[in-house]
């Protein structure tokens, strides 16, 4: 069987006849039910009370199940996509993948096209057959046309025309990063104004979070995915580093405090999100002092799901250090405050990879959930010490996707076009430069979290 990394003659069938239909199981060495399959039996009665069955019609069916489990919900699919790709499929017919797919979920080289030797590795050697028909064997850049555009089916489902321009899909975020890192600067006092785009790094935020740093010639960042081209921006290399959580860690940390009811019942009295209330008791709390030195003595290591970017360990755990008896409102803003502090350090961090390796980054653009919070905008300022640009409009990632399809269209000439006239900036925060002797400290303190965790690692492991 495909992909079931065992030797053949590992498997067993079960075969049980009924009274009523014929069942047959696929059972591995370790007794696990790994595929099912039942065909009805016929009956008859030729008078009250007497029942007859035939023994034909019982060993076919037999065969017609035995023969299912070998053609399992695996050998009958026609196609393999990722999501984008799917859905792309079903508005035009056109089994084209993007290379966006393909490349950074799927193994896919733009240069090299699919690697034979990794399908075989992992024994899924069969996607090789066809010329790689089940999973892609014409890959398209993002925001090329698919086709003939939405077919009439589609249309009728959408709402639509059909005929409309479909483009070749990206991820989500990567449509974060394309409708945010092209926008027009000018006037804004930017250093990036007068740098190339690669100057910039697109952070695109929510549950989780991703960084998009994209260079004319490939780098090789330790921790960080990629290079890969023509990922995201056409003609560029693309490499994507990410934290595992940050909006969920948040809502972890605040929802998960003893006194999450009170600030509930607060904010709701002032018809405010609990973080907009916090943020406002942050203020009313921090007395003369900036609001990010109410942690002077209070620390966190955000990654409660692991490290994706740069350190790449999953073993990693979330650490606290600071914590006090009391748990009322302001305890409750402190850690708040720190965990964002901590997710923007992590940010920092990945930052300093990047630029390690041979990118030149000067300017944040920020989208996604979590840049709709000023606290969060400020504290990514602060800490890294670059200016954050938001953009015009909050749902970068759909002026990404509509991007796509204004370069489908043929409206513009290429991506890059489409995304320097539709992409504006909307605000730009600037750090508090004053503050950096600070959050410097506070960084040499992030770093020693980790530097510990390890350590205490290696002594439970040890003799």
């Amino acid at each position: 069987m495909p992909g079931g990394g065992q030797e053949p003659g590992s498997y067993y069938v079960g075969v049980d006849v009924g009274t009523g239909s014929v069942r047959a199981a696929l059972v591995d060495q370790r007794g696990v039910l790994l595929a099912f399959a039942d065909q009805p039996i016929n009956q008859w009665e030729p008078q009250f009370n007497h029942h007859e069955q035939s023994s034909e019609d019982i060993w076919a069916a037999c065969g017609v199940v035995t023969k299912n489990l070998r053609e399992t919900c695996w050998d009958k699919a026609g196609h393999f996509f990722d999501l984008p790709d799917f859905l792309s499929w079903k508005a035009t017919g056109v089994t084209a993948r993007s290379l966006c797919s393909l490349v950074c979920k799927w193994t896919y080289s733009a240069e090299k096209g699919w690697d034979d030797s990794f399908w075989k590795l992992i024994g899924l050697e069969d996607f090789v057959a066809d010329n790689y028909s089940k999973i892609g064997n014409q890959v398209l850049p993002p925001g090329a046309s698919l086709g003939n555009g939405l077919t009439p089916e589609a249309a009728r489902d959408l709402g639509l025309p059909a005929g409309i321009a479909v483009a070749a899909s990206l991820i989500d975020a990567h449509a974060g990063g394309l409708g945010v890192i092209g926008a027009d600067v000018r006037g804004h006092g930017l250093a990036c104004e007068g740098q190339p785009v690669t100057s910039r790094l697109a952070v695109i935020c929510g549950t989780s979070s991703c960084h998009m740093g994209i260079s004319k010639d490939p780098i090789f960042v330790p921790g960080v995915w990629g290079p890969y081209f023509s990922a995201m921006v056409p003609g560029f290399w693309l490499n994507e580093g990410g934290q595992s959580v940050t909006g969920k860690l948040i809502d972890h940390v605040v929802r998960g405090h003893a006194a999450f009811p009170e600030l509930q019942a607060k904010a709701t009295a002032r018809c405010q999100s609990v973080y907009a209330y916090l943020n406002s008791h942050l203020d009313l709390i921090k007395k003369a002092r900036p609001v990010g030195f109410l942690t002077v003595d209070l620390h966190v290591w955000p990654d409660f799901h692991g490290n994706r970017s740069p350190l790449a360990d999953l073993t990693l755990k979330g650490m606290v250090t600071g914590l006090k008896l009391s748990q009322d409102l302001d305890d409750l803003a402190i850690l708040y405050l720190a965990t964002v502090q901590a997710i923007a350090f992590g940010t920092r961090l990945i930052i300093e990879a990047l630029e390690a390796a041979g990118h030149s980054l000067s300017t944040l653009f920020l989208c996604g959930g979590l840049s709709k919070n000023p606290l969060f905008v400020q504290m990514h300022a602060d800490i890294t010490g670059m200016p954050v640009v938001l953009s015009q409009e909050v749902e970068s990632v759909l002026v990404g996707a509509a991007i796509l399809g204004a370069c489908a269209s043929g409206d513009f000439a290429s991506v890059q076009e489409a995304m320097s006239r539709m992409s504006k900036v909307g605000k730009v925060v600037f750090p508090r430069l004053e503050d950096k002797r600070y959050y410097d400290k506070k960084y040499q303190v992030f770093l020693k979290l980790v530097e510990h965790q390890k350590e205490y690692a290696a002594i439970m492991k040890g003799d």
